[in-house]
């Protein structure tokens, strides 16, 4: 009998024969995609429009927090000893001041990067506002109701607030910038001429904030060559997708003509799980629609084809509203969690909470706490199997949690990590299954649920489809009510949602 050959050396082998067999393109495109990601920063991005509005609230509150402080430490007034007389006055100017700010550009990036031109121009906006206001003031016979001491004060104190405002957005926005979190991720899906066109036409806009890393193309090198200018092609449409999956990237250019229908909805049938914005160039259209049709990057039109859920402002909003509830939920509930804890404990032996791996925003894997309810030598770390009525594996207490959702509470501490948030689609084991099927294999697009955070409660759970998941009806009825979340989503739905969620609870036909 030969011997077998020594398995370190046998695995090296197949690793060799293996890179071996791919095409010189493909592992080359593969190492592109590799360092591309790399090099990519995966902080979060920071909106031009969230970092705008900050500033604007900022120096607003700064100069109105001026005014009236000053207000109420001066020492005596001349005309009257009520404080709020300088109300009016100072929300005037505490409003001119962002607005005409704004209408001169001064609150863009690119202004909040040179800080020491835009102090001159924010000071004289401020000198011209308080010009006015003194001359308003005058022309109104009431200047003798105002402090000439505190008017005085009030412009030199404001003035310096905006120049120490101006520093701090500067080094803050200089501190992103370098991180690459101002500038959007960008990958063009479809290379040759019409890239290099639209590229083009993106580099003499000048103003747009997208970082293009990367093409990919599913054509070959001789229709769509391996680079276009400084970019190279990363890879096809189905590469593309794991690439997104590991790199923060936000845009998705699609290049392709509309007269290409039969490809494009093939590609975009592929892309739209993605939780990335996707625009379709119009800047080689033939056919043109309506200027308010189309958005723009820069100066170059493009029509939106899908958004990126909970932008700009919403994922802010979202994360203090995860945070905020789940603080107070924590404190409220803890008395409560202390005796399922110690009723699980005396029910079976194991530990009381346990770790389980689903699937997170963009397919991540996250470990999501519950509290055991099953017996611990007949626990199911993948949910290989769904739990059925009268389930064997389920103890005493475990059947009366679950039914209750109170095994569903040490995921609170999911949301503080922020793993989970409060509201949006239930977090699924990886291997559940529905007639016998993974859950993605039942439903076609079932990863587009994944474009938010999932949530310790959601809409489908509190419109009845909670629980057991055992046929593929059951299965795509969650869905299109997930779905229907995360293209709807507000905070007044959210807390709907958490109101209705007590309420649904009390329906346990489908909860074992």
């Amino acid at each position: 009998m030969r011997a077998q050959p020594d398995h370190k050396y046998s695995t090296v082998s197949s690793e060799i024969l293996e890179q071996l067999a791919k095409p010189p393109a493909a592992a080359e495109t593969g190492k592109l995609r590799e360092e591309t990601i790399g090099r990519l920063s995966d902080a979060p991005l920071i909106s031009g429009r969230v970092l705008a509005a900050a500033a604007r609230t900022a120096e607003a509150v700064a100069i109105a927090a001026a005014g009236l402080l000053l207000a109420l430490l001066h020492p005596g007034y001349e005309a009257t000893a009520d404080a709020a007389f300088y109300v009016p006055v100072i929300i005037g100017a505490a409003v001119a001041l962002p607005f005409i700010a704004s209408v001169l550009g001064l609150y863009t990036v690119q202004s909040l990067l040179r800080p020491v031109d835009q102090m001159a121009r924010i000071a004289t906006v401020w000198s011209l506002i308080f010009a006015a206001m003194t001359t308003a003031v005058f022309l109104s016979k009431s200047g003798e109701d105002y402090s000439r001491i505190w008017l005085a004060s009030w412009f030199l104190v404001g003035l310096m607030l905006l120049v120490v405002s101006r520093a701090v957005f500067a080094n803050l926005t200089r501190h992103w910038n370098r991180n690459g979190q101002l500038s959007r991720h960008t990958v063009l899906v479809g290379g040759g001429k019409p890239a290099a066109d639209l590229l083009a036409a993106l580099d003499q806009s000048g103003s747009s904030d997208i970082d293009v890393v990367g093409i990919f193309d599913d054509r070959d090198d001789a229709r769509s060559p391996t680079s276009v200018g400084n970019l190279k092609k990363l890879g096809n449409v189905s590469e593309l997708v794991d690439f997104v999956r590991q790199a923060r990237i936000d845009v998705l250019l699609v290049t392709l003509p509309l007269t290409a229908e039969d490809r494009l909805l093939q590609i975009l049938k592929r892309l739209w799980v993605l939780p990335v914005d996707i625009r379709l160039s119009a800047y080689s259209q033939k056919f043109h629609y309506r200027p308010r049709a189309y958005s723009y990057i820069g100066n170059v039109p493009f029509l939106d084809v899908f958004d990126k859920p909970l932008g700009d402002w919403g994922s802010i909003l979202k994360t203090i509203e995860d945070k905020v509830i789940a603080a107070i939920a924590l404190v409220l509930l803890s008395p409560v969690m202390a005796i399922v804890a110690l009723a699980i404990k005396l029910d079976s032996k194991g530990p009381v909470l346990f770790k389980q791996n689903r699937f997170g925003f963009n397919n991540e894997l996250i470990g999501v706490y519950k509290f055991r309810s099953m017996y611990h030598e007949m626990r199911d770390a993948d949910a290989a199997k769904l739990v059925t009525k009268g389930d064997p594996r389920v103890t005493k207490v475990g059947r009366f949690i679950r039914k209750t959702s109170l095994d569903e509470l040490p995921q609170l501490f999911n949301v503080l990590r922020g793993e989970l948030s409060l509201v949006g689609p239930r977090p699924h084991p990886t291997k559940a299954k529905a007639a016998d099927q993974l859950y993605n294999d039942v439903v076609d697009g079932y990863f587009a649920r994944h474009k938010v955070k999932p949530g310790i409660t959601g809409w489908a759970q509190v419109n009845g489809w909670r629980g057991e998941t055992d046929t593929t009806e059951k299965l795509q009825r969650r869905v299109e009510h997930d779905l229907y979340y995360i293209e709807n989503w507000s905070i007044a739905l959210d807390l709907y949602i958490l109101w209705r969620t007590p309420i649904s609870l009390l329906k346990t036909e489908n909860a074992y």
